[in-house]
């Protein structure tokens, strides 16, 4: 039989733990009560023999007429003759045993074990819900072969709604089971406030350690206002600490309100664990950084406590590139995909040799919002016709919720609706070329185009983006692509036929050799800015038409991502920002292919309208 220590408790009125009682001497101090203390273990003997919790703790309440759940004498059970303790419980030990080898091991399994988890909770809340309607039940039922829905009716109204999520976005953001969700697009969808309702399915749960972020404090203010409004409302005795800026439930769960205004602020978490992770307003981080070291804080080792990764923005800001290329590019809105690396655009997935080898590492997707989603916002107009009277940029992103456009962009005319099409079969007919920007530490940018002849438009239909490709390298993955194609010419970086001392060939006669044909781009003085002013040209929709000048395959990724957000001069000049090194790539290459004046074929040139192939050398000594 264990012997059971004495205990202390804060202050008079602290409540005492189950058989214990306060002590004569000193009432802080509380000591075991024999009399109970004899039947507790009695009750644990029982346990031991392998009875109901349940049942041994209604035989122990009507005993000693103290009231206590069988969770309670779970847990007196595991603190007296749990592992470690003088009377180990082997019954103990062997549930430990079959819980671990019941733990779900596949995906499949955990999912299921989600679901059943789910079904409890639900029944267990329909099980409340339907004590609070019998406490709302008039005593004297009235006896009818038919329902009073009057009745019925009276108790809805009675009972409040503390928070009910708008259909549509704001309901699939609080029930999308990915890792990562950014929930996004227009202002007034009511982003914040689902930020905010997201975590408190999780609030019961003692072990939940949530963390939700602003850039600077003033701006976590209105956040810090709407949480008072509702958690106090929706969890009895929940308590906010000013100097923590953190809220604690009665369960124990925990939820800090912080900011995170520098990169270096992420050291502040080192070291701590978080099973939910949330920033408002992500497009305000310039860089990643920040919110890729904070997924190596999440992580919890309750295994039933989901862990997610959760933000919210409106198009624009300082990190509206790198956010756009992590959730907008990769997949349309409201579709799941394999999270991406945002520098390669390869799937992060588990490496080699690993259990899960080529198995996705998780999942992300974006939930755009809409003013229209928001019916308290929408009501009577007035916040509708704010944003209708702003600038066209700042209207496009905070009304329509616009992803193609950013504040400076270089290329503002840019849209998908206009620029972007499906992918169709080129006809054999048409004229074919191709441009190239090339690096090797940073990218080589690939692009083939056709000629429509009927309206004379550039298709841009392939491209190829690439790192680490030597001239040669870079030269057979043209190839391989192209796949026997008639490419009329190709138009490659000037810089490339550049000598730089050394004795061997440039890059383009490596590429040349290899029979990947080019010719040099414009290196004139004022082709760059006449490039961007062909772009222009190419970007406007012909009244008649009612087509681009230039359009490009929806599986053009890397054009649709890097065009919208191409920052013109800050200074005012006419090309794009010279600081500009991510979007240069592909920017230079479309500039190329614009400048090389490219013509259709027409079919009174030949008779037959199929160009003749014929071959030229690029050098006349060398035969290039």
């Amino acid at each position: 039989m264990s012997k059971w220590p004495n205990r202390t408790r804060p202050n008079k009125t602290a409540k005492m733990p189950y058989a214990y009682i306060a002590s004569e001497d000193d009432p802080l101090v509380l000591v075991p009560d024999q009399d109970k203390v004899d039947l507790v273990e009695q009750a644990m003997d029982y346990l031991e023999e392998g009875n109901s919790s349940r049942k041994v703790t209604a035989w122990l309440v009507s005993k000693t007429g103290d009231k206590l759940s069988h969770q309670g004498l779970n847990l007196i059970w595991n603190r007296f003759r749990g592992k470690g303790t003088e009377n180990p419980s082997k019954r103990l030990k062997e549930m430990a045993k079959t819980r671990r080898k019941n733990k779900p091991k596949t995906i499949e399994e955990k999912k299921l074990a989600i679901a059943k988890r789910k079904q409890t909770d639900a029944k267990r809340r329909l099980t409340m819900a339907k004590k609070d309607l019998n406490k709302l039940s008039p005593e004297e039922p009235t006896i009818s072969c038919s329902l009073d829905f009057d009745v019925i009716d009276k108790q809805k109204q009675e009972q409040e709604v503390i928070f009910a999520p708008n259909e549509g976005p704001q309901t699939e953001f609080l029930a999308a089971s990915e890792r990562e969700v950014l929930y996004g697009g227009a202002a007034g969808g009511g982003k914040s406030y689902g930020l905010l309702a997201d975590p408190m399915r999780y609030f019961s749960n003692a072990n939940f350690n949530g963390l939700i972020l602003r850039r600077t404090n003033d701006e976590l203010r209105e956040l810090i206002w709407k949480s008072q409004e509702l958690y106090p409302r929706a969890f009895k005795g929940a308590k906010w600490a000013e100097k923590k800026s953190q809220w604690t439930f009665p369960s124990g769960a925990k939820l800090w309100l912080t900011y995170l205004e520098r990169d270096q602020d992420v050291l502040r978490y080192q070291g701590q664990s978080f099973s939910y992770i949330a920033v408002d307003e992500l497009t305000q981080y310039a860089t990643p950084f920040s919110w890729n070291y904070l997924r190596s804080r999440l992580r919890t080792t309750d295994p039933t406590l989901p862990v997610y990764m959760r933000a919210t923005t409106n198009p624009g800001g300082i990190g509206m590139g790198w956010v756009k290329r992590t959730f907008i590019d990769p997949a349309p809105p409201n579709k799941k995909f394999v999270a991406q690396d945002i520098d390669t655009g390869d799937d992060l997935v588990y490496p080699e040799g690993h259990a899960k080898a080529g198995e996705p590492l998780f999942y992300r997707r974006f939930i755009p919002a809409r003013l229209s989603d928001n019916p308290y916002l929408m009501e009577g107009g007035q916040y509708e016709a704010n944003l209708l009277s702003l600038p066209e940029m700042q209207r496009r992103q905070l009304l329509e919720g616009d992803w193609g456009i950013t504040d400076g962009a270089a290329f503002p005319e840019f849209r998908q609706k206009d620029h972007v099409i499906e992918p169709y079969d080129i006809p054999t007919d048409w004229t074919r070329f191709r441009s190239c920007d090339y690096g090797y530490s940073s990218f080589s940018s690939v692009h083939w185009f056709a000629i429509d002849p009927n309206f004379d438009t550039l298709v841009c239909y392939r491209e190829l983006y690439v790192t680490k490709h030597t001239g040669r390298d870079l030269a057979r993955a043209v190839l391989e692509a192209e796949g026997g194609e008639k490419i009329q010419y190709g138009v490659l970086d000037s810089s490339c036929w550049h000598q730089r001392g050394q004795l061997g060939p440039s890059i383009a006669e490596e590429m040349i050799s290899q029979g990947c044909r080019w010719r040099p781009s414009d290196r004139s003085n004022g082709a760059r800015i006449a490039g961007k002013n062909r772009l222009h040209e190419l970007f406007k929709v012909d009244e008649e038409t009612g087509l681009a000048g230039i359009q490009f395959f929806n599986t053009c990724r890397q054009v649709i991502a890097d065009f919208p957000i191409i920052p013109s001069d800050p200074k005012g000049g006419d090309d794009i920002d010279p600081r500009t090194s991510q979007q240069r790539h592909t920017y230079d290459s479309i500039r190329y292919a614009a400048m090389s004046r490219p013509k259709a074929f027409s079919p009174f040139d030949f008779g037959n309208g199929i160009p003749q192939q014929s071959w030229r050398p690029a050098d006349a000594i060398f035969g290039y």
